[in-house]
């Protein structure tokens, strides 16, 4: 054992604390069975997937993890795995966004003695903080725990809106940081704390960031007697047992310097009151390994939903990983009573459905939210009623909603593609002439950008607004989606309406170049016009290019191959997609990752091209990309996500790929088969049903289907419905390793999209 003491400057809490410090043994985690067993947190948590570490369960409202300084956008979640410094552990994170917030609510377990910082100016580097290392550390789904140099041992779990830390603390006076003033990238505008019996205490932190407000209420439970509360702001002294200012730290000194302290911690949007709630519901006793046990189990539960045989110890955790990050978002968010915050600062009542927020749209309405219809169906109708809630907030349909705020990030009116999908898959949990009244009025929403030139002229000016050929596309997905819902209800004045519109593409595709293309206020093209050219948030294209942007058209990939004049040249098309070279030029967008050629599979606008080549006839040459995108872009290490996970639409891809097929269209319920991973993957069905997928020879280079066989009968489609999936049954590709270059030929054979 290697002793050591040291002062640390506080800036977080105005305080100097000297610690008598020791290095000590992390107590292992316990070895995990089943699914879970697999799952390695850390994938994702380097480079720049920007995944969540910490303990949580699905769709929790809490992520209790780790937190690092804030150091850009590769810290979006809170934590970094080329980190070593600690400033605590917070109770929100992200999971693979590009934009950065939450963080509420730290906490920082101390030692030492207190004595005031006197107006000296903090240095960030001295914050109040531990060094840590990531062999002092454990992590599986539902627990955390690291040994920190300051020679304190924490481990956190936590259910849907509660977590307990148990801190195991060396000799010495044993403390407590509460922190409300620093949070993950967003800024504190109001800020409470209050000590209300020698066990409680409760607070508030009010902040804005990439959501413009959200408002966090909470109670803290001690299990160990608090001796006292002293609060600070500004560096400084502000008294004892409660404050309310913008930038309240509170440090709480348990009775009698206990080594072992536990203590409870329970959110809300609502209130204190309602955040009391949600701890006596959810975690009445003090059980931490009770706590960490069901935490364990609900992750088990949830990734049992996939069966894999036939995989290697490496594509299992690649595998159970990817399914795991699924679950990090929607997030819960209302409490036991059913009561949460809406948009307008109002609160509301979820009565006979779930609410949710977290939703990633313009990512997950691709591949995330059509495998969720199949894996976890049965939320699929409280998503639906969330977004229409948020319609009632404010006006129109979320884009990207977090937790109380709209951020409006990305491009389309990504909820559409969503609510259409849900539909036309007969889900009906949900108020549909409601639904397609909320649609309608998005659509329409002249506020929305660019929408009164949508209204006007049909297409959005390039020389009027950034980003304009790509927003005008997105719309078009929405709009599409919107119609095949309205026809299916029999609203053929809005089918025509909208059909119409989500045939945008065309007047943005020039022929004589076979490229889609931006255009003028007047009309004309823009020109000089580059298809490699990327600039990041002030181009034509959001986080892409005109490469790219000329195969978004997911919606109607048939049409796209009209307007090139069909099969052959489209083909031709898009193996030079696959090849192309050329400068992006020093403004493009770092999102623009996992490069073949021009296909971007690092960013969403690309992930569905790959299965285009079946539209065409070729459904051979895209198990030939899926192939390689599976064996390349997904690793096992901590860079292991080729872009920002994107709340589980980077890993969707991979497990819904892994099935050997993937929903082009996002709102009609067609699975293009590409390229199965694994001998045997079962789909754990509603009612006790199963659907078994087989691939017969797979692996060694045997990438490509030879047959196919549905329920024991010859099939010969390149596709197959979401339908024939959940009545249950049996897929069975015949492998091998070169080309059947007559499956899925036939016009008959390959996918539609109607």
């Amino acid at each position: 054992m290697r002793l050591f003491s040291y002062l640390i400057s506080v800036s977080a809490c105005g305080l100097l604390l000297t610690y008598a410090a020791c290095t000590s043994t992390p107590k292992s985690a316990a070895t995990e069975a089943g699914h879970i067993g697999y799952v390695d947190p850390y994938i994702g948590s380097g480079g720049h997937g920007h995944v969540f570490v910490g303990a949580n369960v699905p769709f929790g409202m809490i992520q209790a993890g780790p937190q690092n300084i804030h150091k850009g956008w590769d810290w979006c979640s809170g934590y970094h795995y080329s980190d070593s410094v600690l400033i605590g552990f917070s109770h929100t994170h992200l999971s693979g966004t590009g934009c950065a917030d939450l963080g509420d609510v730290l906490l920082m377990p101390l030692t030492g003695e207190i004595r005031t910082l006197r107006g000296e100016q903090d240095n960030i580097e001295n914050a109040c903080s531990s060094y840590y290392s990531h062999d002092k550390e454990q992590v599986s789904p539902g627990y955390y725990s690291l040994s920190m140099e300051n020679g304190i041992l924490a481990e956190l779990t936590a259910t849907d809106r509660t977590a307990i830390h148990r801190y195991t603390y060396p000799e010495g006076t044993s403390r407590l940081l509460i922190n409300l003033k620093e949070g993950n990238g967003d800024r504190a505008y109001e800020t409470y704390l209050k000590r209300t019996d020698e066990h409680t205490i409760e607070g508030y932190r009010f902040s804005k960031g990439w959501s413009p407000r959200h408002k966090v209420f909470f109670v803290l439970k001690s299990e160990q007697p608090i001796g006292r509360l002293d609060v600070f702001r500004d560096n400084k002294p502000a008294g004892k047992d409660s404050l309310e200012a913008p930038d309240v730290k509170g440090v709480l000194t348990f009775k009698g310097n206990p080594r072992l302290v536990q203590v409870k911690i329970a959110l809300s949007s609502v209130s204190c009151a309602n955040a009391r709630m949600n701890l006596e519901e959810e975690m009445p006793a003090w059980d931490f390994d009770n706590v960490r046990a069901t935490a364990a189990g609900r992750w088990e539960e949830a990734l049992a939903c996939i069966d894999i045989e036939g995989a290697d110890e490496r594509g299992k955790k690649i595998f159970y990983t990817s399914l795991y990050h699924l679950f990090m978002a929607p997030t819960l968010y209302m409490d036991v009573n059913g009561e949460f915050r809406g948009h307008n600062d109002s609160i509301y009542q979820a009565d006979n459905w779930t609410n949710y927020s977290t939703f990633s749209l313009w990512d997950t309405y691709r591949t995330y939210h059509p495998l969720m219809t199949i894996i976890r169906p049965q939320m699929v109708s409280d998503w639906v009623n969330s977004m229409l809630s948020v319609y009632d907030q404010q006006g129109k349909l979320p884009i990207w909603p977090l937790i109380g705020g709209e951020t409006d990030q990305m491009p389309g009116y990504s909820a559409l593609p969503v609510i259409a999908d849900a539909y036309l898959k007969e889900f009906r949990g949900f108020d549909a002439e409601r639904a397609l009244a909320c649609m309608v009025a998005s659509a329409t929403y002249e506020k929305q950008r660019g929408i009164p030139y949508v209204l006007e002229k049909g297409y959005i000016p390039c020389d009027k607004m950034p980003e304009a050929t790509s927003i005008a596309m997105e719309y078009a997905v929405g709009d599409w989606g919107l119609a095949q819902m309205a026809q299916k209800m029999g609203r053929t004045d809005i089918t025509q309406v909208f059909e119409e519109r989500g045939r945008a593409y065309e007047k943005y595709f020039d022929t004589r170049i076979n490229f889609i293309r931006p255009k003028m206020e007047n009309g004309s093209w823009r020109s000089p016009y580059d298809p490699f050219r990327s600039i990041h948030g002030w181009g034509d294209f959001c986080e892409g290019n005109g490469w790219q942007y000329t195969f978004f058209v997911p919606q109607n990939p048939e049409g796209l191959i009209e307007l090139m004049g069909g099969d052959e040249p489209f083909a031709a098309k898009l193996d030079s997609l696959f090849v192309a070279e050329g400068d992006m030029g020093e403004h493009a967008s770092s999102d623009i990752s996992g490069l073949i050629g021009m296909y971007a599979h690092g960013n969403e606008p690309s992930h569905h091209v790959a299965y285009l080549y079946a539209y065409a006839g070729r459904q051979w040459k895209t198990a030939e990309i899926v192939d390689f995108i599976q064996r390349n872009f997904y690793t096992d290490k901590p860079d292991g996500i080729i872009g920002n996970e994107d709340c589980g639409q980077m890993s969707a891809w991979h497990v819904l790929s892994a099935l050997g097929f993937y929903q082009v269209n996002p709102s009609n319920g067609v699975y293009v088969f590409g390229c199965p991973l694994f001998k045997k993957m079962t789909i754990r069905l509603p009612e006790g049903k199963t659907f078994e997928v087989t691939a017969d020879n797979v692996g060694d280079g045997n990438k490509y289907i030879q047959s196919v066989r549905l329920n024991g009968k010859p099939y010969t489609k390149s596709y197959i419905t979401y339908k024939d999936i959940m009545r249950g049954g049996t897929l069975i590709f015949e492998m091998g390793n070169q080309p059947n270059k007559e499956f899925g030929t036939l016009p008959e054979n390959r996918p539609r999209s109607e």
